[in-house]
């Protein structure tokens, strides 16, 4: 499907709004008035710039406060339409937004309403104009998308039609099955947006935290299936207010934009049997099962024997460097670490490697989502692994059986690591991510590795709330947490630090395992007293286990599905290592010991800095 985004989503004037939209791939845009009026250039002129980067200009809005008035301003409203279609006529645009009216609306009366519109579609006959009439969620008389076809229906006129916005249709609870119901002709444009459950009103909740289909809470999927079945094939818009959106680099909100309406697209084409013609209407990307193992991950350095250190106290054991890059491999059991040093930067995760069936597969839907390829150039006799980058600058390579050798590169027996002892996993991945790409990486990361979102988790820290956000594969198989970093994360002396990320490693034997590595060196986070005294009274615990997790720094939770032990190192720039045991089905992350966690580092960053 041809696909559009509004003007206000992105940041900008209007001309640098059109040209991150025609770089991103948009075949369309709306033009939001506003964005209009502070232009400097002309009507003619943004007409042209349209032309000359092969944007097709689909809808002007909004027109406010048009119907459900007096006579008297209803004539006043109609010569404000009319100005506006001369306006139309000249930025060679066709088609109208009029919300429903909040502002003047007097008159509830259904046959004055539909009298009006079909009045004013009458005008919009005489310019060769289209209206698509909206109900806002806050609508005076009109909030429904039922009732908004109703009035559409009862004023009877071809150049009138409704709009659907998904944020009016589902921030109400309203049921979106009945949109099949609509002629498909007289859906003259769909606007899609997401959001966040708040439990706020809507006028704020919509001005200010809407954001792109897959980043917040609604069944974004389900509506674009019921638009579909509806024989709509109109452009898919965006209209997002969002106050992040309005602050980043239009070029990447507009890319993640095009990401998100691929993304609906794709999950609607399978809620649809293969048979049904209404799937060519909506456009594929290359499909791929469901990715449920991660091969091996990459951490850059700056400070390599240190963290080669602290792998070895683990348990890892050293295979060796790369024969031709300063890179070094670590294994321990299924879990492998590839350590790329540098001279500065701090310690992170820069890669994960994903084992797919076939990489080339994976590659182009990564690349259908808008991913950049990572160029990294290899010899005749090395393994190339194909890789992109995701929207916060985390690059994804794809490893399938033909690029499974790749450890040799390290020196390693293939066969010796098969049968490796080790009974280390890896749990899960924790990833920090910048405001302006966390709702884009979650997205990324979910639609091109097919994962399930759990829901969000916000956690206090002394710097800042972190949202937090867990994806999972459908078989468990892969965990990776998002968390958005508060927007200025500096030290106390106000130094911009690297927020840090870690890797969770699952074991058996939690306590025996800490015991031996604390033996071998690892430095493991101070918990404060006052979580033992506290984590005792919640859970009946006997005084000697408390000690003795408190002298590992153990921390635990339990809940109907099992029992969670888990433990932190100290931070290494900007990485730590989680060590979990999960007994029973226990599925979570320990909710309110991240917060704990993230006191203890900063308690503990300061006890350093003396």
């Amino acid at each position: 499907m041809k696909t559009s985004i509004a003007t206000v989503c992105l940041s900008g004037t209007l001309e640098e709004k059109m040209q991150a939209c025609a770089a991103a791939g948009f075949d369309g845009i709306e033009i939001f008035e506003a964005d209009l009026v502070v232009s400097p250039s002309s009507p003619a002129e943004i007409r042209a710039l349209a032309q000359r980067l092969e944007l097709r200009l689909d809808l002007y809005q909004p027109f406010r406060d048009l119907e459900g008035v007096t006579e008297e301003l209803f004539e006043k409203n109609l010569h404000r339409l009319e100005a506006k279609f001369q306006l139309m006529q000249q930025l060679g645009m066709n088609m109208i937004l009029v919300p429903s009216n909040v502002g003047t609306a007097t008159v509830e009366d259904d046959t004055v309403i539909a009298g009006q519109l079909r009045r004013a579609a009458e005008l919009a006959h005489r310019y060769g104009m289209y209206i698509a009439y909206e109900a806002l969620a806050w609508g005076t008389y009109v909030n429904t998308y039922w009732h908004c076809w109703q009035l559409v229906q009862a004023a009877d006129h071809p150049n009138l039609g409704v709009c659907l916005d998904s944020f009016h249709i589902l921030s109400r609870g309203d049921d979106p099955s009945r949109i099949p119901e609509i002629p498909a002709e007289k859906i003259y444009f769909v606007q899609l947006a997401d959001a966040p459950e708040l439990g706020m009103d809507v006028l704020p909740w919509s001005r200010h935290h809407r954001v792109f289909p897959g980043e917040g809470s609604f069944d974004m999927v389900e509506f674009m299936t019921y638009l579909t079945q509806a024989g709509y094939s109109g452009p898919l818009s965006l209209e997002i207010f969002n106050d992040v959106f309005r602050e980043t680099d239009p070029s990447i909100t507009a890319a993640d934009g095009l990401r998100s309406l691929r993304w609906i697209q794709q999950g609607a084409r399978g809620h649809l049997s293969t048979d049904n013609p209404a799937r060519d209407q909506l456009t594929a990307m290359p499909k791929i099962d469901p990715v449920e193992v991660i091969d091996h991950v990459e951490v850059t350095t700056d400070a390599p024997d240190e963290c080669g250190a602290l792998l070895g106290a683990l348990g890892f054991a050293f295979i060796g460097q790369h024969r031709r890059k300063t890179a070094q491999l670590f294994v321990a059991g299924g879990v492998k670490v590839v350590l790329t040093p540098v001279h500065q930067g701090g310690t992170y995760i820069s890669s994960v490697a994903l084992q797919v069936a076939n990489s080339n597969d994976a590659l182009a839907r990564a690349r259908a989502l808008g991913a950049p390829v990572v160029s990294r150039p290899v010899t005749a006799d090395e393994v190339r692994l194909p890789g992109v980058f995701g929207p916060g600058g985390m690059q994804f390579f794809f490893v399938d059986d033909t690029a499974a050798s790749w450890p040799t590169e390290f020196g390693a027996d293939l066969d010796r690591l098969a049968d490796n002892t080790n009974t280390i996993r890896l749990d899960h991945l924790n990833v920090p991510e910048a405001r302006d790409h966390f709702g884009a990486s979650v997205l990324f990361t979910l639609a091109t590795l097919r994962m399930n979102a759990l829901p969000g988790q916000d956690v206090a820290s002394p710097r800042g709330l972190v949202h937090s956000q867990a994806l999972e594969s459908p078989r468990g198989g892969i965990r990776w947490v998002f968390n958005r970093v508060p927007r200025t994360y500096t030290n106390r002396a106000g130094e911009p630090v690297r927020y840090p990320g870690h890797i969770a490693l699952a074991v058996d034997d939690l306590e025996q395992r800490a015991a031996a590595a604390i033996d071998a060196g690892l430095a493991v986070l101070p918990i404060p007293t006052n979580y033992y005294v506290d984590l005792q009274a919640r859970f009946g615990l006997d005084d000697a286990t408390v000690r003795r997790w408190q002298r590992l720094g153990i921390l635990y939770d339990r809940n109907a599905d099992g029992e969670f032990l888990h433990l932190y190192s100290e931070t290494l720039g900007g990485l730590f290592i989680e060590l979990v045991q999960r007994i029973g089905s226990y599925q979570g992350y320990g909710p309110g010991n991240a917060a704990v966690r993230l006191a203890a580092q900063e308690q503990h960053e300061q006890q350093r800095r003396l």
